[in-house]
């Protein structure tokens, strides 16, 4: 399949939260409807809330609009989902963590803790040769920060996937 560009992948990126029963086999149910319908989550992040009892799902997919509405109307039909909103358009905060291991040599060391600095990341680890970085923030933040430390040779790399809150006093 052909890789959509980034004004089109920009354009069917929908960001979807969906609350649900903190209990087993959810993820799985959920997970489930999406390959069913042929749609790949991009991003996927699952933790409980304020109230033990309720996990909030946010899940990042690209596709058209008309077929996550239809995945999101499913998705309420699922027992243990309370709600599910796509936030697409919606005013909303959005943060993602990022840890990159990068090749460091002694030499490289004081150039990357100055390229950390500037997008206000942390050195968490130092090791032989290698050095480990923490980075938070947006999309493009943590895409730029990617670009910039491959020039230093990646040796591992792991995401969060987006976590968001709308703003004000519109649920999320």
């Amino acid at each position: 399949m052909a890789r959509m560009d980034s004004a089109t992948d920009a354009q069917n990126r929908h960001v979807i939260s969906a609350l649900v029963e903190n209990r087993p086999g959810v993820l799985a149910r959920v997970s489930g409807l999406f390959a069913r319908r042929g749609y790949n989550i991009d991003a996927l992040a699952v933790s409980i809330t304020h109230d033990p009892d309720v996990s909030r799902m946010t899940i990042t997919v690209t596709g058209d609009a008309l077929t996550l509405d239809q995945i999101c109307k499913q998705l309420v039909k699922l027992a243990d989902v309370r709600q599910v909103m796509d936030h697409t358009g919606h005013a909303v905060v959005e943060r993602e963590l990022c840890l990159v291991k990068v090749a460091a040599s002694p030499e490289q060391r004081r150039d990357i803790m100055d390229i950390v600095h500037v997008f206000r990341g942390d050195v968490v680890d130092i090791g032989n040769g290698t050095m480990i970085i923490e980075v938070s923030g947006d999309e493009e933040k943590i895409d730029a920060f990617v670009r910039i430390m491959a020039d230093f040779g990646i040796k591992e790399m792991v995401r969060t996937g987006r976590v968001i809150l709308t703003r004000g006093m519109q649920p999320t």
